[in-house]
């Protein structure tokens, strides 16, 4: 079928001597036949045109009344960003459409207006979406609905926001019979499965399945440094002057770290030799929103230089000047580097170029896979997971907020949404009576009591102020407890400032974790935003910091951030390893090290596991290089010292990397496997899955942390209050006792279900550490060892080091590392 555009459209597009791509024309053309579609194109090949170009059609007469197209993105950036570009055609165009952003930036005054008179297109996220859902009346906004375009899906559904926009789809779809989805990807390994995804609320409807065909391949290098390659650590130090020349020949460049403390390194170094006083900008998500519109805006203005940024710009955001990407640190995954790269020469024709900066010496290798991977086009991205029973009572509640509903019709609704498509209606009754009563355990204590059933069989909210403490606790992006942080003048008069109390008021910077605060003394100083800040106290929520002058300031470590390590980089770095031929593309540096390594001990082979044992001091180590990514290696550590405590071994502890696992003890492990009292075949079976891994949940406090999590989407402990706020600190200690209480009274309780799973999915990557265990079963090759090996050197550097922070730490880390290796090669 061939689509109709409008006069006034084809004409803005001759008029630019442009021309609608035919990926863009196809989603028009299948829109126009009655069917949703899910677009899977790279990153600048103009896939929010796409999106539109239906709506704008639809609306060229100014006749519609009503929300017609409702944008979610996962980012609340991106939302505003396609705002002011999707605006710009439609006043060049003189088209009369409305359209208006929607986030947790927006003011009260305007989301209430956005209800009762909505903008013919509104850009939001999802939970703005499953807030609007909530309201009484949500049927007269969402009633003339006809299309909803999903941007970056593939960043949303392996996650728990998934879950929370495929209910909110599912109720949509009731709202609006007629509504068409339009869902825009990347490139990602299983397109069928997201196609499901949208289709499952009206599965008898045509989705079609569309990729773009075409566009320049991106081309990527690996840094060749002439400097000297750490064995161990994240900040990548050595690279700085070279990439700050890098940062000086081209036009405009972002540089991604995966976590935010590495990006606060790394600005801070960089400004530390900005002798051009280059516009560098930092953007990460603990700052406040002011300072990231400001970047945002300077950014899309073509006023900066560069900017250091975390997965907040991962997404979406056009910005047609950056010309290069630099991935400071591996990047985990040959598609989450895509998505990246994507960022660069955001237009179709010209190749993105990126720059990988590894941080050490097995990331060199790390890199190296992922510039092969990238190169044969590679997808390792995650599939979508079953939905959480967490996410679902929080939308139960949200449903019972917005009107009186029958089980039997919320159900139906309910399994319309793909996370939720095989839920046992069983399930779904226990989670409305957790819902409804806090389930058997808690259903004595009235404030539990959150729904009530009439006697017309309608389940409705107890009373008004359950609705108003849902909508203040929505969501499902827990972080852990964040403060304000708050610069005010110094009360030290030594600094040369006033003494006295700490004055209220003062420049809101962003937001730290709670805990972070909790290992400072007055007058510590620490990085954050880009400047160095002295610690002054907390009051409440927020902490006080005015501005510091240390020459070795803290870098604040942040709870989240790290990625996993894909499975398929990890096989990829295996087979490099087990290739000598592949060798002489690696540095020379890294090359000689494998060398060395292969003459002192042998190397990993793809098919096995290599482990280690050898004395040092009093002690005796075993040490393993699994390449699983650090949760499946610490989880793996967790267990083997279980173990080994039942073999008489006397294990101290280990440490894990990415790339492979250190354990220590007393005993001599390398004679005990030599005599038989020790069979590395039963201490890596895979049965340690099934009694040591509940007997050690049940002991760890793991298990209580990632209840926190989810009692906290399920609504049944509020982070917020009407008129306050609890502090981290009121939460768990709340969590801790609820928790307690249902391990006792009902360990069969949905939320204990919904615990157990989130960590054998999350923390603790089981799926994973499982295959590792099944694909090394009778392949593990041990070699008994005099004094540490050379690879083993990166992860014993791990071992008992303080917490060093600064320049300090890099130095003190290379000193280590070459102390370590001169003991390798027998130079003591």
């Amino acid at each position: 079928m061939t689509p109709v555009l409008p006069p006034v459209i084809a004409n803005w597009f001759a008029e630019r001597a442009w021309s609608p791509r035919q990926h863009q024309l196809d989603v028009l053309a299948s829109y126009q036949a009655g069917a949703s579609q899910l677009l899977i194109a790279p990153t600048g090949a103009g896939k929010t045109l796409a999106g539109f170009l239906p709506t704008l059609t639809d609306l060229v007469d100014g006749q519609f009344d009503g929300l017609h197209t409702l944008y979610i993105s996962p980012l609340k950036a991106l939302a505003v960003d396609v705002q002011r570009n999707l605006s710009t055609p439609v006043v060049e165009m003189g088209l009369p459409i409305r359209v208006e952003a929607r986030t947790g930036d927006t003011s009260a005054a305007k989301r209430a207006r956005q209800r009762s008179r909505p903008p013919h297109v509104l850009l939001t996220t999802p939970e703005q979406l499953a807030l609007l859902i909530s309201h009484p009346h949500a049927d007269q906004l969402f009633g003339t609905l006809r299309r909803v375009v999903l941007d970056e899906l593939h960043a949303l559904v392996t996650s728990k926001r998934g879950d929370l926009l495929a209910l909110g789809l599912a109720r949509l779809a009731s709202l609006a019979p007629a509504l068409r989805v339009t869902a825009l990807s990347a490139t990602v390994a299983r397109p069928d499965l997201l196609r499901d995804w949208i289709a499952q609320p009206h599965p008898e409807r045509r989705t079609d399945l569309l990729h773009m065909v075409g566009g320049a391949p991106p081309e990527l290098a690996i840094l060749k440094t002439e400097e000297r390659l750490p064995w161990a650590g994240h900040s990548a130090a050595y690279a700085r002057a070279e990439l700050y020349k890098v940062i000086q020949r081209h036009k405009t460049t972002l540089l991604f770290v995966n976590t935010r403390s590495q990006a606060e390194m790394l600005f801070q170094g960089l400004w530390d030799i900005n002798e051009d006083m280059l516009p560098i900008a930092l953007h990460h998500g603990s700052l406040s929103v002011e300072q990231r519109r400001k970047v945002e805006a300077a950014m899309a203005n073509g006023q900066l230089k560069a900017v250091v940024c975390t997965s907040t710009l991962d997404l979406g955001i056009d910005w047609g000047d950056v010309d290069l990407v630099i991935q400071v640190g591996a990047p985990k995954g040959s598609s989450r580097m895509l998505q990246r790269i994507g960022r660069a020469n955001h237009r179709l024709d010209d190749p993105s170029r990126a720059l990988l900066v590894p941080s050490n010496r097995f990331e060199v290798l790390e890199c190296e896979a992922a510039v092969e991977a990238v190169a044969e086009g590679h997808q390792d991205s995650e599939d979508p997971q079953p939905g959480g029973y967490d996410v679902l009572a929080q939308h139960i509640l949200g449903m019972a907020c917005a009107e009186p509903f029958r089980a039997d019709d919320l159900y139906g609704e309910v399994t319309g949404a793909w996370p939720y498509r095989d839920l046992p209606r069983k399930q779904f009754d226990r989670v409305l009576d957790f819902v409804a009563t806090g389930g058997y355990a808690l259903q004595a204590y009235e404030r539990y009591a959150r729904l009530r059933l009439t006697e017309d069989g309608l389940w409705r909210i107890s009373n008004p102020q359950v609705a108003q403490q849902y909508r203040l606790n929505i969501g499902t992006i827990i972080e852990e407890p964040m403060v304000r942080v708050r610069l005010v003048r110094s009360k030290d008069q030594k600094r040369g400032r006033t003494t006295g109390p700490i004055g209220a008021g003062g420049r809101v910077l962003g937001e730290m974790e709670e805990y972070f605060f909790s290992t400072l003394s007055p007058g510590d100083t620490f990085i954050f935003g880009g400047e160095i800040v002295a610690f002054e106290g907390m009051k409440d929520n927020e902490a006080f910091v005015s501005r510091g002058f240390a020459k070795d300031p803290k870098i604040p470590s942040y709870m989240g951030g790290r990625f996993p390590l894909s499975t398929y980089l990890a096989e990829r770095v295996r087979r490099i390893m087990d290739s000598p031929a592949d060798w002489p593309k690696l540095p020379d540096q890294v090359a000689d090290w494998l060398r060395l390594q292969q003459g002192f001990s042998v190397l990993p082979r793809r098919d096995s596991l290599l482990v280690e044992t050898f004395p040092r001091g009093t002690q005796n180590y075993l040490v393993c290089y699994p390449f699983e990514g650090r949760l499946a290696h610490q989880t793996l550590g967790m267990l083997l010292t279980r173990r080994l405590e039942r073999m008489r071994a006397r294990p101290l502890g280990f440490v894990a990397s990415e790339y492979a696992l250190a354990i220590w003890g007393l005993g001599d492990l390398s004679a005990l496997i030599r005599t038989g009292r020790l069979s590395l075949d039963e201490l890596f079976d895979e049965d340690m899955l099934g009694d040591d891994l509940e007997s050690w949940l049940d002991e760890s406090a793991l298990m209580k942390r990632t209840f926190r999590n989810c009692a906290i989407i399920a609504g049944l402990i509020e982070r917020r209050h009407p008129g306050k706020e609890k502090t981290g600190r009121q939460i768990t200690m709340s969590s801790d006792l609820i928790y307690d209480v249902l391990y006792q009274h009902e360990p069969d309780h949905i939320l204990i279900q919904a615990t157990r799973r989130d960590a054998a999915r999350g923390l603790l990557d089981i799926e994973r550490l499982g295959q590792m265990l099944a694909r090394i079963r009778h392949h593990i090759v041990h070699m008994p060892l005099t004094q540490i090996s050379p690879l083993a050197v990166p992860v014993m550097l791990d071992i008992g080091k303080e917490p060093i922070f600064g320049e300090g730490r890099e130095s003190a880390m290379a000193e280590a590392a070459e102390e370590l290796l001169r003991e390798a090669v027998g130079e003591h």
